[in-house]
């Protein structure tokens, strides 16, 4: 190799190396400054652990642009799935029909516009967009006048850092801004808990939240 050659090589991976260096640094800040949140709730009935939301309830002079990717509430079995949908504020939520019967999708709540998108068959999705938000929690029961004893809520947030527990009413909320924040539930027909909690950087903070009627 010529010596103008290895010059040349050399210049070319000390760039390499400067850029993978600047990339680290500008990385390194996202990647510390953020923890995880994981906890369980407890409840007089183990029926009542599912579905339940946990949610921060504000964080504050910061604001969340909601996602472009639509979520999505099924319609399979005469019923809606899932049976609880926690959305941030703006986000566009498709409904589905997958069952081989008409299905209508409505909410008497403000919170969801009172919105009647009508009725459709299978194979075929109908949107709406949950523009409004408040200090809290808020939710907007989903109806179908075709069949009452289907029922669904959207739960609209604030923030984006929000979870649904599972059977054993289990939760994890991921990507936390390091600070200290008041953690909330909300459930259909439970009274909401709240406990504060710290999240450190880089770290993960377990907590139980009870809940009751």
């Amino acid at each position: 190799m010529t010596t103008r050659l290895r010059n040349e090589r050399n210049r070319a991976q000390a760039v390499l190396g400067g850029i993978f260096a600047a990339a680290i640094v500008l990385l390194a800040p996202q990647i510390a400054i953020s923890g995880t949140i994981k906890g369980k709730v407890t409840a007089s009935k183990a029926k009542f652990l599912k579905d339940t939301v946990v949610y921060i309830e504000s964080i504050p002079e910061k604001e969340f642009p909601p996602p472009e990717a639509h979520a999505l509430i099924d319609q399979k079995g005469l019923e809606f799935v899932p049976h609880v949908l926690p959305v941030l504020a703006g986000t566009t939520v498709d409904f589905r029909n997958s069952d081989n019967v008409m299905h209508n999708v409505f909410t008497p709540d403000a919170i969801g516009d009172k919105f009647n998108l009508g009725s459709w068959p299978q194979h075929e999705m109908r949107s709406h967009t949950f523009t409004k938000s408040c200090e809290k929690a808020c939710e907007a029961v989903m109806l179908c006048n075709v069949h009452p004893e289907m029922e669904a809520y959207v739960v609209v947030l604030t923030n984006p850092y929000f979870a649904v527990t599972d059977l054993e009413g289990n939760f994890t909320i991921s990507d936390v801004p390091a600070g200290t924040y008041t953690l909330k539930t909300w459930h259909e027909r439970l009274k909401e808990s709240s406990q504060s909690v710290t999240v450190e950087s880089a770290g993960s903070v377990e907590v139980t939240m009870e809940m009751k009627k």
